[in-house]
């Protein structure tokens, strides 16, 4: 069974809920969105402890230095623990997009060699589950509008906005 850590990190307007492994990050939830029960319950095969591993505490240092303004690269390693090949490719598209830069659901569907896949890329870039380190933010629709988002779209427009975006 494998051990999954867990904290709660206070930002303004919502927390962030985080979890990881010792091998990388398995997830970011916003408090708004899922009580601790509520997240911990996508992890019922492994030993939940409330704490922070080495991975939550660099994690932490980095998300204070992105929510003080700083343009960082999060060098977190990664523990999808879900999601399909065509889930994870989506993911890794969208990591590669860089702070304060933009792209759309039908150019990460032209990368990945399946241009009719719009509406697929915006189901797996919802399905995301760990926001802010993957950027899933910094994907918009076709029109330039905002599209969905897990923690609301109030929290993807302060997001970009904080990466000086404005759409």
């Amino acid at each position: 069974m494998k051990n999954i850590f867990v904290t709660r990190f206070p930002w303004q307007p919502v927390s962030l809920w985080l979890a990881a492994s010792n091998d990388g990050l398995v997830g970011i939830v916003f408090d708004r969105a899922a009580s601790f029960d509520a997240f911990t319950a996508s992890f019922s095969q492994a030993n939940i402890i409330k704490e922070r591993n080495e991975i939550l505490k660099s994690l932490g240092a980095q998300l204070q230095a992105y929510f003080a303004g700083g343009p960082i690269i999060f060098d977190i390693p990664l523990d999808f623990l879900t999601g399909t090949p065509f889930q994870r490719a989506v993911w890794q598209a969208v990591k590669a997009i860089p702070y304060g830069k933009l792209k759309t659901y039908g150019q990460i569907a032209q990368e990945l060699g399946k241009p009719g896949a719009a509406r697929a890329v915006g189901a797996a870039n919802g399905a995301n589950p760990t926001p802010i380190v993957v950027p899933c933010h910094r994907v918009v629709q076709s029109d330039g509008k905002l599209g969905g988002y897990s923690g609301g779209l109030d929290i993807k427009d302060k997001l970009l906005r904080m990466e000086g975006v404005t759409l």
